[in-house]
């Protein structure tokens, strides 16, 4: 039975360490209404630039003009996975299920006898992967130094990518995050960006009805479709950078609620250790005067 100078001590500890996970939960919610605006507001424009590309991509299906990023490689032997996490831990499942989803359809790939390699953006994702699948990692882009996402640590990715993609080192390329819903829920997700894959949606098909292009979609395409994967890519970091910190709020909250509840039991078994020590005293005293 631990005595009341270790319960006391571990009180203490206990309470120190809800004092840093309460920070930690401010922190992140103050974090959070940044990352969720930003998020939010790059879904519009995304939505948007996928819609006139799939209306741009209709005209060219099948042509044997169409670009390359779009029409691919005629393969999907060598398939790249991009698994985006972040750079601290504390936040949950949140990297976690990302690892897990590129763990799976990492398996299932290499189970069909696909060649899989993998690149990861951030070292959470990197260090949980490497445990099973290090034979398979061929880079690592590093975002520990960024303290505020922008567009050019996008381009950063795909720049990287797309020279592999040039370079023949790959035929399919996907990219894994989190989609953000809400302080308790991210969905983890996998999206294809190369070759460029777009749904024939009711929007897509009106931009390729009202407008004519100059010059044609060939043109046009093969310039807007490398900036189409660091769009997707930039699209993909917001979602994380929201998730992250959602995952993060929820996690410090609970930790310390649990810390508080530890707290109250350790009070009590402190309690009643001393009383327990205090009849003790007093049963040796009245046993000693009985004596004399």
């Amino acid at each position: 039975m631990p005595s009341l100078k270790d319960l006391k001590n571990r009180i203490a500890s206990v309470k120190s360490t809800r004092k840093i996970t309460k920070a930690m939960q401010m922190v992140a919610a103050a974090k959070l209404r940044r990352a969720q605006d930003a998020a939010e507001a790059a879904r519009p424009y995304t939505e948007r630039f996928t819609a006139v590309m799939a209306g741009l991509s209709q005209g060219v299906e099948g042509s044997p003009s169409a670009p390359r990023l779009m029409a691919g490689t005629g393969s999907d032997q060598v398939q790249l996975l991009v698994v985006m996490t972040a750079e601290r831990g504390l936040c949950g499942g949140f990297n976690a299920n990302i690892a897990k989803l590129a763990r799976q359809r990492a398996r299932a790939l290499v189970a069909a006898g696909k060649t899989v390699k993998i690149l990861t953006v951030g070292k959470k994702g990197r260090d949980s992967l490497r445990r099973d699948l290090a034979e398979h990692f061929i880079g690592h882009i590093d975002m520990s130094e960024v303290k505020r996402l922008s567009y050019t640590d996008a381009q950063k990715i795909a720049r990287d990518v797309l020279n592999r993609f040039d370079a023949g080192e790959f035929d399919v390329a996907t990219i894994f995050f989190a989609r953000f819903e809400n302080v308790v829920t991210q969905h983890p997700t996998a999206q294809q960006i190369i070759p460029a894959q777009f749904d024939a949606t009711p929007d897509a098909t009106t931009a390729s009805n009202l407008y004519d292009y100059e010059p044609g979609e060939e043109e046009i395409l093969a310039d807007l479709l490398p900036r189409g994967v660091a769009t997707q890519i930039f699209a993909a970091l917001l979602e994380n950078a929201a998730s992250e910190q959602g995952a993060r709020m929820s996690a410090m909250d609970n930790a310390t609620r649990n810390a508080g509840d530890m707290i109250d039991d350790l009070t009590i078994e402190f309690n009643r250790s001393r009383q327990a020590r205090i009849t003790n005293e007093l049963i040796e005293i009245i046993s000693g005067a009985e004596a004399l």
